[in-house]
């Protein structure tokens, strides 16, 4: 069984309560979708060839066209999800920071679209972000990234004991 790594930064504000940026999964698979279907900015790296949290700064601003806002990097743990053949181990960070979502120009990715059509389309890989509260961060967020909002409310309220 192979594992495939990822890495990510959740960026988080406290404007009268506890928010985090997440972004809506661009392509057509996801185009109807709302529940499960947001992520943490994130990619795959490997860890032969470099450092996951240099790889969760690459893939934020690979994916939001921005970079990562200045501010403590506060490690969130590693998570596995997936079954069969698509096991990934996820690496998060939260940083605390703010950024307008309609700052963010998304990368894109190439599909075959419709399938089996032989064209070639291009989408973008976060087709928009948003701000949400954890309660709706928690039914957004695919099922194996939940875990780090849990762990984001728990170090934060542990800065304040």
């Amino acid at each position: 069984m192979s594992v495939r790594y990822s890495a990510g930064v959740l960026l988080f504000r406290r404007a009268g309560g506890l928010e985090v940026l997440i972004g809506h999964m661009g392509g057509p698979l996801w185009a109807k979708k709302d529940a499960s279907a947001w992520s943490i900015p994130k990619g795959e790296y490997d860890p032969g060839e470099e450092q996951a949290r240099d790889a969760a700064r690459r893939e934020f601003s690979e994916e939001l066209g921005l970079p990562v806002p200045e501010g403590e990097w506060i490690p969130l743990g590693d998570v596995r999800y997936g079954s069969g053949s698509s096991k990934k181990q996820l690496t998060v960070w939260a940083v605390e920071g703010d950024l307008d979502p309609a700052l963010v120009v998304p990368g894109t990715f190439e599909l075959e679209w419709p399938p089996r059509s032989g064209r070639i389309a291009e989408f973008p890989e976060i087709d928009r972000m948003a701000w949400f509260d954890l309660a709706t961060a928690e039914e957004k967020l695919g099922k194996g990234q939940r875990p780090y909002l849990q762990r984001l409310s728990t170090q934060l309220a542990a800065e304040t004991d």
